[in-house]
């Protein structure tokens, strides 16, 4: 639905599960866009967290609160601990990072990633013979990640900022230093030197997501990633998400 540095939420369904992945826009937002393709906020059966960034979570306590039943949240136990769950707080599912588990016909694998924040995690999502990853805010792509990719028909990753862009743009050198650093987010050179040398062929969807509204463009992006795709044999479809804009549907 979304994914940017302003706000960052996936939706994926299938017959009878409904799960929300972060919640980084507002319960109003991701009703509307819900809504929008024909889904319920209150029919969500989970909503998985990656970490407990504004951008990922700012929404999450109202979106729970939008619903009659309270929805679980599942989240690592670091990130658990950095949320304030003072007021109505949701039925809270805290686990380990690396572990997996299920909700309702979705199976979820947890995987960490380098990122300045508690206990961050991405996930894969498997249902019905399809596999969805989330890959973002990474500061770089360890070795682990690769593995944890391999067999993705789906996938979402960073490509956060343009490095020239970054290195003129009107952040403080501090966090310049943070955005490029290796608990900070991956430029497009370092995705696109993932999907030269490391995009596993079952990739038939790629979205490039987590884009940068001051030290990036959609244009880049593309450019950088479809250059990248040239030089590959393979059937894949590249998707650029432009911030503020709703993402098309995926189906499988």
């Amino acid at each position: 639905m979304a994914s940017s540095s302003a706000g960052n939420s996936a939706f994926m369904a299938t017959g009878r599960t409904r799960v929300l992945i972060d919640a980084g826009l507002s319960a109003r937002e991701v009703k509307k866009r819900l809504a929008a393709i024909g889904e319920d906020i209150a029919a969500l059966d989970a909503i998985l967290v990656t970490h407990e960034h504004c951008d990922h979570v700012c929404g999450l306590l109202a979106i729970g609160r939008s619903s009659k039943r309270r929805i679980p949240v599942y989240l690592t136990h670091g990130s658990a601990e950095y949320i304030d769950w003072s007021e109505n707080p949701p039925v809270i599912e805290r686990f380990q990072a690396g572990c997996s588990f299920s909700v309702g016909d979705i199976n979820i694998s947890s995987f960490t990633i380098p990122h300045d924040a508690a206990d961050p995690v991405g996930y894969t999502l498997s249902a019905e013979g399809i596999k969805v990853a989330i890959a973002t805010d990474l500061g770089y792509v360890p070795d682990s990640l690769r593995v944890h990719l391999r067999g993705t028909d789906l996938m979402l990753l960073e490509s956060n900022h343009d490095l020239e862009m970054l290195r003129v743009g009107p952040y403080p050198w501090s966090v310049k230093q943070r955005v490029m650093g290796r608990r900070g987010h991956l430029s497009n050179e370092v995705a696109a030197d993932f999907i030269r040398n490391d995009l596993d062929g079952s990739v038939s969807t790629l979205l490039l997501g987590h884009i940068s509204e001051h030290n990036n463009h959609p244009e880049l992006v593309r450019g950088m990633a479809a250059k990248a795709l040239n030089g590959r044999a393979l059937f894949t479809r590249l998707v650029v998400c432009e911030p503020g804009v709703q993402s098309e549907v995926f189906s499988y």
